[in-house]
């Protein structure tokens, strides 16, 4: 019989409660998540990074309307136990990693803050148009409670509008680990075309919409046995309407692969690819993404004589 964990599907969808002029996200990840943690040993504080990380980017991601777009996150700082977090999404995958110091990172208990992780951090988002070719970047400070808070930063700062991010993450042996959120956002009446009149954080509508949504338990967020839709119909069923958008199913989204790999060194030249390889005059590539190291033997790149 599955387990809990494996009876939901990977998935995340947007959903609108017109009355209110607001708008959100919600997803649940349980085996995708697993699939990208399973390439790493991360002790527990990196594997709830890595997972709130993903969680984040598949929130984000599903609002790119091309589906050729990529959503990429990544935290970084220079002086922090955890130098460097990334993650992105693209066409409902998703991948992940981090660097750290171990030795520096058992300092710190079972429980690091955001801060103890970072330090004086930041937290890049860049979403990226395939059709258009445009990208939009904005950078924050990694303040707050966790990634939410950074996220909740990003729009105020970028787009100027009031959004509540709330992300969980949990492990258990029986059901592994899950990682769900939220995203709500007020948007103005008619959301373009319209003055910004309601794009404000004291508007009644969205102080109602945020109270509610604040009443959200991680407990439930992360519950196998409660569908998503009724996890909104829950927190939302006094309102008027609630739609709710067709889901977008999300999985491991490692894009290495040897093709692309021996594209890329082709583009070196004989000497630097020489430099490269090894005394088999193999080259071997590692992809922190995945742990997986690619060889590729020199004989088998573009213009290899």
């Amino acid at each position: 019989m599955a387990s809990l964990a494996r009876s939901f599907n990977d998935e995340a969808f947007g959903f609108t409660i017109p009355s209110r002029h607001a708008r959100g996200r919600v997803t649940r990840i349980g085996a995708a998540l697993d699939d990208v943690l399973a390439a790493h040993a991360y002790p527990p504080p990196i594997e709830k990074l890595v997972a709130e990380a993903l969680v984040l980017a598949s929130l984000l991601g599903a609002m790119l309307k091309d589906d050729e777009g990529q959503l990429t996150l990544q935290a970084q700082t220079e002086h922090g136990v955890v130098s460097l977090l990334v993650a992105d999404y693209k066409a409902g995958a998703v991948r992940g990693y981090a660097q750290y110091d171990a030795d520096r990172l058992a300092e710190l208990g079972d429980a690091p803050t955001l801060f103890g992780l970072f330090g004086k951090g930041y937290l890049a988002i860049t979403f990226d148009q395939a059709v258009t070719g445009e990208r939009y970047q904005g950078i924050v400070p990694l303040e707050g409670e966790g990634l939410g808070a950074a996220a909740e930063h990003y729009f105020a700062q970028s787009e100027q509008i009031p959004s509540l991010v709330h992300i969980a993450v949990r492990r258990d042996a029986e059901q592994g680990c899950i990682g769900a959120g939220l995203l709500l956002q007020h948007l103005p009446e008619g959301e373009v075309g319209r003055e910004r009149l309601h794009v404000r954080h004291d508007h009644p509508d969205w102080e109602h919409v945020a109270i509610l949504a604040r009443t959200l338990k991680d407990s439930e967020l992360t519950d196998p046995a409660l569908p998503l839709t009724d996890l909104l119909w829950r927190l939302f069923h006094e309102e008027q309407e609630i739609r709710v958008f067709n889901p977008v199913a999300l999985s491991k989204g490692c894009r290495c692969d040897l093709s692309h790999i021996r594209s890329v060194l082709g583009r070196f030249g004989p000497e630097e690819r020489g430099e490269m390889a090894d005394e088999r005059g193999v080259i071997a590539v590692d992809c922190a993404f995945c742990s997986r190291i690619f060889e590729v033997p020199l004989g088998e790149l573009p213009g290899a004589g």
